[in-house]
């Protein structure tokens, strides 16, 4: 299989992996403020919010699960159909994580959670640079598999963008 299927494999792993997570995260924060029974295990301690504009992780569980694991979803499905502007809208998505992250990181403390979204969203990111060419990458025998040039990118005969 050509290098470039690989990397458009882990970027589909990476926005399954991310959507997926998201929406069960946000459905648990909003069922955490929907029952109050259930919230000490599906909501984190309600002093974080102290400061933010949520009086619950109601707005924010629908922001997560919508938001971030919607917009994920979509990506995947554009990805997976290679629709000719997935690769625009992949690279929406690392933004998008990226900026969830940041302004949790304001609101909330640091968790392994926000290291690990930060990390998938920088990953969308890499992925979608070298889908387009952007940066150079090399085949395993160490031959220069593509390289962006000053007229555009040049691929081997034969390769696909997607």
């Amino acid at each position: 299989m050509e290098s470039r299927n690989w990397v458009r494999i882990a970027l589909l792993v990476v926005q399954a992996f991310v959507a997926v997570t998201a929406a069960a995260g946000g459905v648990g924060l909003m069922i955490g403020a929907l029952v109050p029974e259930t919230a000490s295990v599906l909501n984190p301690a309600p002093e974080y919010l102290e400061g933010s504009p949520f009086a619950s992780y109601l707005v924010p569980g629908i922001i997560l699960a919508l938001g971030l694991g919607g917009v994920h979803v979509a990506a995947f499905v554009a990805l997976l159909r290679r629709v000719p502007a997935a690769l625009f809208i992949a690279a929406a998505t690392g933004y998008v994580t990226l900026i969830w992250i940041f302004v949790q990181m304001i609101i909330i403390p640091f968790s392994f959670l926000q290291a690990m979204y930060f990390a998938a969203g920088c990953l969308e990111l890499g992925f979608v640079l070298l889908l387009l060419g952007l940066l150079p990458w090399r085949k395993p025998g160490g031959q220069q598999f593509e390289r962006a040039t000053a007229e555009g990118v040049s691929r081997p005969r034969g390769s696909r963008v997607l």
